[in-house]
């Protein structure tokens, strides 16, 4: 979170992750500087670690009435990325910030960019202002502010920005929007402020900083390609490749949170998908059923049990983990075979100078000892923010219905949410939920309401509010009963 003075107030910049948290940041600005007001705010991006803590400095003041900066498409993003995979970004959050695991030096120590994220209370403000092309310039509270915008980056929905009058540059990355960084503001800008780390200040170190971090993205990128197509999978490509050695020997491009080998994957995997062109990858069985093959070729579980014991005290313990993850997978209540895959995880977290990668291991490792946390949510919803709209709802119910129980269901309803004037048709037929905005004819049950007694009936699962209606009402609990939230059998089989 980052603050600057206007005029009459001050401007927040990516508001942390927590209401509590962001209200204590400008709790602690206003003890040395005095009680100005917020004036303005600005979302760099659509993670929730950048916009989360907005209500907390929002508390004393109206949002109508504070201009909100945000990058074009910043709500969608939001949307995708929090709503529709929430669930499962959140059970891997979990993971890679050893949110179960104990702090200290067999433990969490942080994940690389910092202390890890705060647990807090997440709000959604939604902007007021979209910002959609390079150059474009707003003042707010008297602060002249050049946006550049890099959608597609470290996120679908970001932007950069650059405060003229006082020399200052806000900064994400990626390789062709940081060059056009340099070019636009590398010898004008004073300090340059990162998202997650500390300033770097004077125009020739800025330089430095971006052209190695352009360099270092455009390496990866150009050199994973280049691979790719000579017919390298993502997984040797990883395997063999090397940064050059004046980016080996730059503090800012080592592996701390993520990795080379991890990067490499991902870029392989946007443009070739998941498929690495061999055929005997092509239909391959899921974990359990692979594994109970792999067992009985290879004599038993207690005979793979030792196997991989000796692949690991020879030091080979990323077979060892292929091995024992097998074993696990066909066989999860074998005892030896889970102690033993949980020592392995323990030294590779150990080894781990990737903190993400350190924390993944250990969360495994202590799940294998301990069992697995399978607290969830049983609301029909995990979340019905409401700053999102009902439309942004509405999709974030239907990829939560349960299909193969939707499969025979055929009715349809209509919403008239009086306070926003909108009216919306729910269409349920084979398994898939569809919405319009277009009434259309008449429905099995028509509902008015207001948008908070939506909200209620989404998060109360059966309970009902007491709301206008015509038609059978029982429908709309049957469409919630549908509704497979995050205590699924899926999610409790499913290791993300």
């Amino acid at each position: 979170m980052t603050i600057v003075e206007g005029q009459t107030g001050v401007i927040v910049i990516d508001p942390l992750i927590s209401v509590e948290c962001a209200q204590a940041a400008l709790n602690l600005y206003q003890s040395h500087r005095g009680a100005r007001k917020v004036t303005g705010l600005i979302y760099s991006h659509s993670h929730v670690d950048h916009f989360g803590g907005a209500q907390g400095v929002l508390l004393d003041h109206s949002s109508a009435n504070v201009p909100i900066l945000a990058p074009e498409g910043f709500m969608d993003a939001a949307l995708n990325e929090n709503i529709f995979a929430g669930p499962s970004m959140r059970r891997r959050a979990a993971f890679m910030y050893g949110n179960k695991i104990p702090k200290g030096p067999t433990g969490q120590i942080g994940c690389g960019l910092g202390m890890t994220t705060s647990a807090g209370t997440i709000s959604m403000v939604p902007p007021t202002v979209l910002v959609k092309i390079t150059g474009e310039e707003h003042v707010v509270d008297g602060v002249r502010i050049v946006f550049q915008a890099v959608p597609e980056t470290e996120a679908p929905a970001e932007m950069n920005f650059y405060f003229p009058d006082h020399g200052p540059y806000i900064l994400q990355i990626w390789s062709r929007y940081l060059d056009e960084t340099i070019v636009l503001f590398g010898e004008i800008s004073d300090v340059l402020f990162a998202g997650h780390n500390w300033p770097t200040w004077g125009s020739a170190k800025i330089i430095k900083l971006v052209s190695e971090q352009r360099d270092l993205y455009g390496y990866m990128h150009d050199q994973t390609v280049r691979l790719m197509n000579a017919g390298l999978t993502g997984i040797e490509i990883a395997e063999i490749m090397t940064l050059p050695p004046a980016l080996q020997q730059a503090w800012h491009a080592q592996g701390y949170y993520g990795s080379l080998s991890h990067n490499i994957k991902g870029i392989y995997q946007k443009y070739i998908t998941w498929f690495n062109g061999n055929p005997a990858h092509l239909w391959q069985y899921p974990p359990a059923e692979e594994g109970k093959r792999y067992l009985s070729c290879m004599g038993g579980v207690d005979e793979v049990v030792k196997k991989a014991e000796t692949f690991a005290k020879e030091g080979d313990l990323r077979f060892a983990t292929t091995l024992l993850g097998h074993t696990v997978a066909a066989e999860p209540a074998h005892g030896k075979a889970r102690a033993a895959l949980a020592l392995v995880f323990e030294k590779l977290g150990f080894g781990a100078e990737n903190a993400t990668w350190r924390n993944v291991y250990l969360t495994s490792a202590q799940e294998l000892r301990s069992g697995r946390n399978t607290e969830r949510s049983l609301t029909a919803m995990d979340e019905v923010n409401p700053g999102l709209s009902v439309e942004q709802w509405l999709a974030g119910l239907s990829v939560r219905i349960d299909g193969p129980r939707a499969a025979r269901q055929n009715f349809a309803f209509g919403l008239h949410v009086v306070d926003t004037g909108e009216k919306w048709k729910l269409i349920m037929s084979n398994g898939a939920l569809t919405y319009r905005r277009q009434p259309g004819n008449a429905s099995d049950v028509d509902l008015t309401l207001k948008k908070a007694e939506l909200r209620q009936m989404l998060e109360s699962n059966l309970k009902l509010p007491p709301v206008q209606s015509r038609g059978d009402l029982g429908l709309m609990r049957l469409l919630l009963s549908l509704v497979s939230g995050a205590d699924s059998n899926e999610a409790r089989n499913s290791h993300i």
